[in-house]
């Protein structure tokens, strides 16, 4: 009797270009994603441990915080002189909360510079008692481990400007890779579905089969938050991710522009007392809030002179989904704009939830978990990967010499 040959079925078109492209990306930017991914997964928890490593300077003694807080220029010549710094004092960020230390930073960059040592002239974190004027702590940020991940993570430690491309260009390959894998994966038979949902080790024996698995299984749980991570991410870097994101939420490819209010008492001599009237005042209209920002140099991120006050308060610590946008006048610290976060478009309230969604914040401390489980799967790919690869290249070398 003749033995049946069954003949492998050919895979279809979808399959076959989904595992070319999943191949050639996976060995061309293999190295990145695993640096982005384990920079990344490494930031996740950042805020946690640096309340517990920080814990003492965050907080000021309970007896002080009876007090009533020092005027805020007070503050910042107290700090000017303590620090002895060329540069100015940038922004005070100030908590709702009594009990906790106001933070002053210094922050400067070179526009010039091409690496992030170089780029970054300054960023220096100083806590503060507001009641008395002691300085509980100073950190030098920008030799931080957490500052430093981030700018592997964001720009792979090359300039912000242009290095967010080089680590852009591969996440954006890493999105068709996740989208080729899922294709790849999909079961074919219900026989086959059983295996591709979790392991079944009983019987094998080799490493390279408990690779695949490993790449494979851990590869298609891990990749629907792994899209959203990194759509979330290249958010940041391409305009026209951001503009798409704006025209469906909103209808308008562009978010709406902040208004330039013009100082009305520009001709009046400046208030002393400007920034404790801004503080005061944030205060009472947002009590509920966590902490809001307040900068003291009369400049923008980018270096552009200001031409009111600007406020930024944070409704919840650690995240920044929820901001509320107000300005004040520079000179007399009058109120001018109160744009607070229930009034912001769909569109604008995902700009400000889009880095607490790529963190997984958003979330919870249950996100971030979820969030670190997956970075963790993302960063071991690329090495489950290669050695797929490398296995089924010895394979091939093996029956040529035959």
């Amino acid at each position: 009797m003749r033995k049946k040959h069954y003949h492998k079925k050919k895979p279809s078109f979808a399959g076959k270009w989904s595992a070319k492209l999943h191949l050639w990306f996976g060995l061309s930017v293999g190295l990145i994603v695993f640096i982005v991914s384990l920079s990344g997964t490494m930031y996740v928890f950042k805020d946690e441990i640096q309340h517990q490593l920080r814990k003492e300077v965050m907080f000021v003694p309970t007896e002080t915080a009876t007090q009533k807080p020092l005027p805020i220029e007070v503050l910042k010549e107290k700090v000017a002189l303590e620090v002895n710094e060329k540069y100015p004092i940038s922004s005070v960020e100030i908590p709702i909360a009594k009990n906790r230390a106001y933070e002053f930073l210094y922050y400067e960059k070179d526009k010039k510079a091409w690496n992030y040592f170089d780029e970054v002239k300054i960023n220096k974190l100083v806590y503060v008692n507001p009641y008395t004027g002691e300085i509980l702590g100073i950190y030098n940020e920008k030799y931080d481990l957490f500052p430093i991940l981030k700018s592997i993570h964001w720009s792979l430690l090359l300039k912000t400007d242009w290095g967010k491309y080089v680590v852009g260009i591969p996440v954006v390959l890493f999105i068709i890779m996740l989208i080729t894998g899922i294709v790849l994966w999909w079961p074919k038979n219900k026989k086959a579905r059983k295996g591709r949902f979790w392991f079944d080790w009983k019987n094998v024996k080799t490493w390279k089969r408990k690779n695949y698995d490993l790449h494979n299984i851990l590869g298609f749980y891990a990749s629907f938050i792994a899209l959203l991570m990194s759509i979330s991410g290249i958010y940041f870097t391409y305009p026209w991710v951001k503009n798409t994101f704006n025209l469906a939420l909103s209808g308008s490819a562009e978010l709406p522009k902040e208004k330039e209010v013009k100082s009305p008492d520009s001709l009046l001599a400046r208030n002393n007392a400007v920034f404790d009237l801004t503080a005061q005042e944030t205060r009472l209209l947002y009590a509920a809030s966590s902490s809001f920002r307040i900068p003291l140099n009369g400049k923008n991120k980018k270096g552009k002179v200001l031409n009111n006050i600007p406020v930024t308060v944070y409704g919840e610590d650690g995240r920044f989904a929820v901001r509320n946008q107000l300005a004040f006048d520079k000179y007399s610290g009058k109120l001018l704009i109160n744009k607070p976060h229930q009034e912001l478009n769909t569109a604008e309230k995902y700009a400000h939830a889009n880095y607490d969604i790529h963190t997984g914040s958003y979330f919870g401390i249950i996100g971030k978990i979820i969030w670190f489980i997956a970075g963790l799967i993302c960063t071991s790919l690329p090495v489950t990967g290669f050695l797929v690869w490398l296995g089924k290249r010895k394979k091939k070398g093996i029956k040529k010499t035959l």
